[in-house]
């Protein structure tokens, strides 16, 4: 029997996930920068629309939910209690 040793080349591999270079003409450079810039500023603002449609949401949904009823839900124990301030007690002056 006759065995065939198997050697795994890496060089294509690292080839695909090596960092990538630059390019080197600057309007190439400066096209990719404003792509980039572009982007960035259209993920923020869909963040920004999503972010208020989420909250815009959420207090629609509070308000629907609501009903109308009274404002202590089923279940809920409330109680009645009578209060006193006290005062703050007055330290003697220094002499």
């Amino acid at each position: 029997m006759q065995f065939r040793s198997f050697r795994f080349h890496t060089t294509r591999l690292h080839s695909l996930f090596a960092a990538p270079r630059k390019p080197r003409s600057p309007l190439v450079r400066l096209a990719l920068g404003l792509v980039g810039v572009v982007l960035l500023a259209c993920l923020v603002v869909v963040g920004l629309f999503v972010g208020t449609a989420m909250v815009a949401g959420g207090l629609a949904w509070k308000l629907l939910r609501r009903g109308g009823g009274s404002p202590v839900r089923n279940g809920a124990q409330v109680v009645d209690a009578e209060y006193r301030v006290l005062r703050k007690p007055v330290l003697p002056a220094s002499r």
